[in-house]
């Protein structure tokens, strides 16, 4: 799709169930565990930030850009605007609110916001619900790179309803949830929205590993100064992500993780390295 930013207080409220939980965006109880925060053992083996991970949604965990592209293709952009439509690349990756800004800008928009947003949301309850299916391996590795020590946050332009529907449906559980509609400032493809993410794992931009595939997605993460994992697909096939640091193509989850675990052991190694560890 076109994903999501806006709003409240920052994403910090995201952390979720543990591993096997349903239930999308519960806290645990700092009380239990007060050395367990997301990256401590690791920040405090090598004295650095932790190395922490980003996930994206859209495209990337489950494969619902398949069927924004068509419904915004063929329904929802000829039914909201008059004359020329975007490429939807100008769009993906951006949150719905803002997409509607920038349409009303660029474009002849002939609906309200409110109506252009209930178009979204009204197509989002078939996609999410229904349709979507979740990438190989994505509940296992995630839940694998969390029990090793690894904060992973989801970072999407997707509002927070949308996301609890994926977490609920797959089982997924990430130490924080980061929609841009709770985020006080610009989305995707500015790199706030990461930024924000990053320091509420308790990590830095540096240490950190961003996983995309929109072209704005992949502009904010490379912005933010992450290193940046682009998937490509079908979808985007024909997309611009050379700011990118690799590209890795999704049909093939078992390339994606192993691009993520080579990054974050070089990014552990260099900080091992600099402290003369074997490491």
């Amino acid at each position: 799709m076109s994903e999501s930013s806006g709003g409240d207080d920052a994403s910090s409220s995201g952390t979720d169930a543990p591993e096997g939980a349903t239930g999308a965006d519960t806290t645990d109880d700092p009380g239990d565990s007060p050395d367990s925060a997301p990256g401590t053992e690791q920040a405090g083996a090598s004295g650095a930030a932790p190395v922490v991970v980003c996930f994206d949604m859209d495209g990337v965990l489950v494969d619902s850009e398949d069927y924004w592209h068509a419904a915004e293709r063929e329904e929802i952009l000829p039914s909201v605007l008059a004359g020329d439509h975007p490429a939807l690349d100008e769009v993906t990756g951006m949150y719905y609110g803002e997409i509607y800004d920038y349409l009303d800008a660029e474009y002849d928009t002939t609906v309200d916001k409110r109506e252009f947003m209930r178009l979204y949301d009204e197509t989002a309850t078939t996609i999410y619900g229904e349709r979507v299916a979740l990438l190989d391996g994505a509940r296992e590795f995630v839940a694998t790179l969390r029990a090793e020590g690894v904060p992973v946050a989801l970072v999407s332009s997707s509002p927070r309803d949308w996301i609890d529907v994926v977490l609920e449906r797959f089982g997924l559980a990430f130490d924080l949830v980061a929609p841009a509609e709770e985020f006080d400032g610009p989305g995707k493809p500015d790199p706030g929205l990461f930024e924000s993410a990053i320091a509420d794992l308790g990590g830095v931009p540096e240490r950190t590993v961003v996983v995309e595939d929109s072209e704005n997605g992949v502009l904010a993460a490379a912005r933010s100064g992450a290193y940046t994992i682009a998937v490509r697909d079908e979808h985007n096939a024909d997309t611009d992500l050379s700011a990118a640091d690799e590209v890795v193509d999704r049909s093939n989850p078992d390339a994606l993780y192993d691009a993520v675990r080579q990054s974050t052991r070089t990014m552990r190694e260099s900080v091992s390295g600099s402290n003369g560890s074997s490491g």
